[in-house]
């Protein structure tokens, strides 16, 4: 799961070769000598995990009979970045291991096919799937935490750090371990709780460089709300329009991911289309982001939607007699028959079964399952600062729910001490492994990656826990 240096074989040709990649990356590639050009393009990982772990040490604690209403009844409205809610209500990983879980289904970047554009748009939409049914909070990271991951059997390395504290901001680079293609962004997710539910905003620009092809595409993430946080059943919907812009072509993807709306009809359903840069549509995308996305020529589409819509008006008359009663909870609805496949349909993405037990494990997925692991050997290689070593984390993972929020407390204590020390000082806080910069590509403000992480040199970090 760690960790060495990745190599580029076709970028170190010539300059030509080399557009595309960020000086970062290539300052990284270029201490790796011809041994390198084994296993995918990537060094052996010294201490990298061969088998991975399928469960947590201890299930989840259950969170029946705890009431946040205390806490939130005077927030509607309000951002919650600032509030403390009960450790009961977390999930035992940082947000930074949770922005990992983007690179589950990294094989859909790899593919090069005429669909490229199709599989980066299924690509989006896989990145989010990890969310279903996952109503735990993820620890907030502390100033200066970082996290890293190395997946030899998946082909990415990533690394991640808190660059604010407020507000929040999470940045990320990963990088292909065959020289494919980076993967970076910055990530500010804004909570409000608006009196059932809570609602995150992920603020910030995800950018995908292809490098072989030359082509770089940017998006950002759509909403997330979780129902129910006071009284019924939580639940979770994502919606709000997603662009995924192709810079390279002028193509451009636009994603639709719906609101439940009154009877659950949408629920989970996503729509979309391919536009070449004259507006002309090129393919639909359509799916679910909990179960699969498909792609077809819109006039196909188009022509089955008319045929669907038909049989659709006598079934709407009944639901709407059946939906009349409503209560205080916002009810979950029923989940409605799997995506109906237009004929002639190409499957872009499906998503994996997750473990049997996942329900008593956080509703982890096999991926999420393995990025808290430590084993021996990776404390000699892994910067102190990784979220690996946070204690309450680690109390929480191991089911020591009391030792988890004193070390909680603990932590936000010896920060909020360490803030108040460098004002008294007069100095500002310095990022390690990222800088502010300009996205190269939209042109706005971005954390971009400095390099050098996998070097290995990793004096002077700051002590956080």
């Amino acid at each position: 799961m760690t960790l060495l240096i990745m190599c580029f074989p076709t970028c170190l040709e010539s300059d030509e070769s080399c557009e595309g990649l960020s000086e970062a990356s290539f300052k990284d590639a270029q201490g790796i000598d011809s041994s390198s050009q084994k296993n995918n393009g990537s060094v052996p990982q010294e201490n990298g995990i061969k088998k991975h772990r399928t469960s947590l040490p201890a299930p989840m604690f259950s969170r029946n009979n705890i009431s946040v209403w205390g806490i939130l009844k005077k927030c509607i409205g309000l951002e919650l970045s600032k509030i403390t809610m009960p450790i009961a209500f977390n999930e035992p990983l940082s947000f930074l291991q949770r922005i990992t879980e983007y690179m589950e289904h990294t094989y859909l970047i790899n593919r090069t096919s005429s669909i490229r554009g199709h599989a980066v748009a299924a690509f989006a939409v896989s990145a989010v799937a990890s969310q279903w049914d996952r109503t735990g909070k993820p620890f907030n990271p502390l100033l200066g935490e970082t996290y890293e991951l190395i997946r030899e059997d998946q082909g990415f390395r990533i690394v991640s750090e808190q660059v604010s504290h407020h507000p929040p901001v999470s940045a990320f680079h990963a990088e292909s371990l065959a020289g494919d293609f980076v993967f970076h962004g910055s990530i500010y997710p804004k909570l409000k709780f608006w009196g059932k539910s809570v609602e995150a905003e992920p603020k910030g620009t995800i950018t995908l460089e292809l490098l072989k092809h030359r082509e770089a595409y940017t998006w950002s993430n759509p909403n997330c709300c979780v129902h129910n946080v006071i009284l019924g059943k939580l639940w979770i919907e994502q919606y709000g329009t997603v662009e995924i812009v192709n810079h390279s072509t002028g193509d451009k993807c636009v994603l639709n991911f719906k609101p439940c709306g009154m009877f659950g009809k949408e629920l989970h359903k996503v729509e979309g289309y391919i536009q070449d840069k004259s507006k002309k549509k090129l393919a639909v995308i359509y799916g679910k982001w909990t179960e699969c996305m498909w792609s077809v020529d819109p006039q196909a589409y188009e022509a089955h939607k008319k045929s669907e819509k038909k049989g659709d008006n006598k079934k709407q008359k009944n639901d709407e007699l059946e939906g009349a009663e409503n209560d205080d909870a916002d009810d979950m609805p029923e989940v409605q028959e799997t995506v109906s496949v237009v004929p002639g349909s190409t499957l872009l993405w499906r998503i994996d079964s997750r473990p049997a037990h996942s329900s008593v494990m956080y509703n982890f997925t096999n991926f999420a399952m393995c990025l808290n692991e430590l084993e021996p050997g990776m404390e000699a290689i892994l910067p102190h600062t990784d979220c690996r070593f946070r204690p309450d984390i680690r109390a929480m993972e191991n089911g020591n729910m009391d030792e988890a929020s004193k070390e909680k407390e603990r932590l936000e204590e010896k920060q909020r001490a360490a803030r108040k020390e460098r004002a008294k000082r007069d100095e500002e806080w310095s990022t390690r492994w990222f800088q502010m910069g300009t996205n190269p590509y939209t042109g706005s403000q971005d954390w971009i990656y400095t390099g050098g992480y996998f070097n290995r040199n990793y004096q002077d970090l700051p002590d956080i826990y």
